[in-house]
Formats: structure tokens, C-alpha cells, sequence
């Protein structure tokens, strides 16, 4: 039986060629749908009324009163707190996330900031930038112990990578086991245990109890020749303590792919500091990108569209409390 075709709007972070590729390879993937495609959540305006169907990293309120014909959306990402937080957006909405395609991408660009700290690579670029013959040590990750804070398939990915490199893997988790750990304990001995890490790897989800963990009391319990990394979220790390501990000697340097608001502003003070990797919310983008999107999308589209909606991969119950309660008690909604 022919999937009956829908309208979707895709909207594109910016206009790049990675993007303007990415269009191409989802006009061929899903030809039968009727397409429309926005670059920059502010150009999606014109589009978003006829959308039955929205794949994307982020949505607007304002988006969220005029999608009258909304009926589902995919995230672009993992993360759903940019497609959610509208006060606008209609409870019956489908959410679905791309979790589980980052674990690849997300763990090598974690073990590049970690071999590009522990090696200074930035100072050789500055060295070469001067066309300077600049001789320093380097640090070695053999033998070191890395901790992950936030134990999922990224961090599955990452640990066996780093055994592979003679590190010890320590894993801060609600998990019991995860292959690849040496060791995991619970989130409460997250404090106790900071001081052993000489990386600090952070890949837990934001929400109410993970949101500022990494504050000026569990960066002074780290080693002062510890490195942190952030491939998660940027609120996990309250950033201008991080500036002061940097600055102050407390931990040795950091790696960082998100920040508490992106664009991380010019006049921020982490630009300038010769101990910090700042990489812009890049290290879940990889050439293959988009086609892992479209196996979890058309898989979903699939089951949308044959009203298997309780199969849709990662579905997202984001009602708020009052809504979830109402629908439980009327029997309503229970595909979510």
C-alpha cells in the first residue's frame, strides 16, 4: 500500500553546503512527500502553516500558534529542550529525537579535544601561525583515568576507545553496568569521586538535578592537571566558575563543544584563554549525518503514517504534568 505523502518542512541550522547536501540527499530519501525546506529558524515563517510534519533542530512559539496542521516532530538532534519549551505548542504534538546515531561521531570528537589538549595542539597552531620552533612536553593519556558523567551509548562508544589507549574508564551513572566501564557509581558520589579523574568527560542529559553540577565546589575537587570535556550540555557547567578555575590554576584546561548560550558570545573571556578548545556545538556533525536522521525518520514515517504511532523510535512523552495526568484519566493519547 503506497505511504500516503505528508508536508514536511525541514528547517536547516544555517545555509552551508553541508546543509544544501543534506537537502539534496532528503528530496531523493523522501521524494514521495511533499518537501519544504527553510535555512535558519527565522526564514521558516512562510512554511510552517502547511506542515503536517516538521523535522528539525528548533522550533519558535510564534511557529508553534500559526502550525495549525502540526502533528509531528523530529528532532534533528538528541536534545528536545529547543523543540518543547514553547508554551504554544499544541500537548497532542508527537515528539521524536535522533538518539542513539551520536555515538560515534560524539565519542572521536571527545577523543579529539582530548589527544588536542594533552598534546597543546593549539599552541603548535599559534607556534606555527609565528612560524615559531616552539619544543614543549607533552602529556601522555596512557595510563590516566578518564570519568564520563552521563553513561548512554555515547559514552559506550567512547569507553572502549579509551581503553584502547591504556586508560582507565570510570563511569558517574543511575546504570548498574555498562560495557566498557571498569567502574560506575551512582550520582551522588559524583563530588567523591571528581578528584580522581585526570579526564572529565560530561554527556549527561540537561534537566532539573544535572543543570550547574559542574559548579565552582566540584571543579576545586578535580585535579589540578585535569582536563574537562563537554560534548553534552552547556547548562551542566556553570560557566563562569569554570572561567575562574580555569584562570585560577584548578584544573589544568577544557574542551568545549556547548556552552550555557550559543553562539558563545565574542566578548566571552573563554576566546582568549591559551587552556581552552572551544568547538561551536559542532561534535555531533559528521558527513553521514543526515542519513542517520532519515533511518530513524523514514522508520518512523512508516509507522506514522500506518497509525503505529506507539512504535515511533525514541517518542518523547514531554507533556507537562497536568496533561499527562488528564490524558491517563480519559484514556486519551495513549500512542505517545
Amino acid at each position: 500500500m503506497r505511504t500516503p505523502a505528508l508536508q514536511i518542512l525541514t528547517i536547516f541550522p544555517e545555509d552551508s553546503i553541508q546543509w544544501r547536501r543534506g537537502e539534496e540527499i532528503i528530496r531523493r530519501r523522501l521524494s514521495d512527500h511533499e518537501l519544504g525546506f527553510a535555512y535558519g529558524v527565522d526564514s521558516a515563517g512562510p512554511f510552517v502553516a502547511r506542515a503536517e510534519v516538521v523535522l528539525s533542530f528548533t522550533f519558535l512559539d510564534a511557529y508553534a500558534r500559526a502550525a495549525k496542521n502540526l502533528r509531528w516532530i523530529q528532532g534533528f538532534g538528541s536534545g528536545i529542550n529547543r523543540l518543547i519549551d514553547m508554551p504554544s505548542l499544541d500537548p497532542a504534538v508527537i515528539i521524536t529525537n535522533a538518539r542513539g546515531i551520536h555515538g560515534p561521531t560524539v565519542s572521536e570528537a571527545a577523543l579529539a579535544m582530548m589527544f588536542a589538549l594533552a598534546r597543546d595542539i593549539p599552541r603548535m597552531v599559534r607556534a606555527q601561525d609565528r612560524r615559531q620552533w616552539d619544543v614543549f612536553p607533552s602529556a601522555l593519556l596512557h595510563g590516566k583515568t578518564l570519568g564520563v558523567f552521563g553513561v548512554g551509548a555515547i559514552a559506550e562508544a567512547l569507553a572502549p576507545k579509551c581503553h584502547a589507549l591504556g586508560m582507565r574508564t570510570v563511569g558517574i551513572s543511575s546504570r548498574a553496568t555498562a560495557p566498557g566501564f571498569d567502574e560506575l557509581y551512582p550520582r551522588d558520589r559524583l563530588r567523591e569521586m571528581v578528584g580522581r579523574f585526570d579526564v572529565f568527560v560530561l554527556l549527561a542529559p540537561l534537566d532539573e538535578t544535572t543543570c550547574g553540577a559542574i559548579d565552582r565546589a566540584m571543579l576545586r575537587a578535580m585535579k589540578p592537571t585535569a582536563m574537562l570535556i563537554n560534548v553534552g550540555r552547556g547548562g551542566l557547567v556553570v560557566e563562569s566558575e569554570l572561567i575562574a578555575a580555569l584562570r585560577e590554576g584548578a584544573i589544568g584546561s577544557a574542551g568545549l563543544d556547548t556552552f550555557e548560550i550559543e553562539p558563545l558570545a565574542p566578548e566571552s573571556a573563554l576566546w582568549a584563554m591559551p587552556n581552552v578548545l572551544i568547538s561551536p556545538h559542532n561534535a555531533g556533525r559528521h558527513d553521514g549525518y543526515v542519513d542517520d536522521v532519515l533511518d530513524i525518520f523514514e522508520y518512523n514515517i512508516a509507522c506514522y503514517c500506518s497509525g503505529r504511532t506507539a512504535e515511533m523510535r525514541n517518542l518523547i512523552d514531554w507533556r507537562p504534568p497536568a496533561a499527562r495526568a488528564a490524558a491517563d484519566h480519559t484514556g486519551a493519547d495513549q500512542t505517545r
